[in-house]
């Protein structure tokens, strides 16, 4: 890893990886870790049997790479979850 990760950086990097739409390259420009340090991290942090569901999970997942994306435009979140504004989940 290039650097040393805060707990909340970690936490958030692991809620990214486990994210269907989040891409590898997301990870990569918010905290400088490609798809193999993103996976060594995951297997550090997570229960062997997590790492391995998460690991079968996003094998050849084309979401989350972005050049097998079928859509042109992409974002770092589901347009279906909550914004968050102010600390507090705000209502649609």
């Amino acid at each position: 890893m290039k650097a040393k990760l805060t707990n909340k950086d970690s936490d958030r990097i692991i809620e990214m990886a486990w994210e269907d739409r989040t891409t590898f390259d997301a990870i990569l420009f918010q905290f400088g870790l490609n798809e193999q340090e993103v996976i060594n991290h995951m297997r550090l942090e997570l229960k062997p049997s997590s790492f391995k569901r998460w690991r079968a999970r996003v094998q050849g997942r084309k979401t989350k790479h972005a050049q097998l994306r079928t859509f042109s435009e992409g974002r770092f979140k589901c347009s279906r979850q909550r914004q968050i504004s102010q600390n507090k989940i705000s209502k649609r």
